[in-house]
């Protein structure tokens, strides 16, 4: 009895793991339209959240350095 829940239960986990791995190329592969069209612009949730992603890090503080050397 063990055993064979235990087969049942790597079964669906194998499953479960082989869709996950499996979705980025049945969504890369499929016709329909994109999620996010590059043609049009940006909306403004989008743009607005941008700069604000990493202003809670407070590890090293801001940077005081204004301009950077070019290489």
């Amino acid at each position: 009895m063990a055993r064979a829940r235990n087969l049942v239960l790597a079964g669906g986990l194998l499953a479960f793991a082989g869709a996950g791995l499996a979705f980025p190329f049945v969504l890369a592969t499929s016709k329909q339209k994109p999620i996010i069209d590059s043609s049009k612009p940006l909306p403004p949730q989008a743009t607005f959240r941008g700069p604000y992603i990493n202003t809670g890090s407070r590890d090293i503080g801001p940077d005081s350095t204004t301009s950077y050397p070019k290489p």
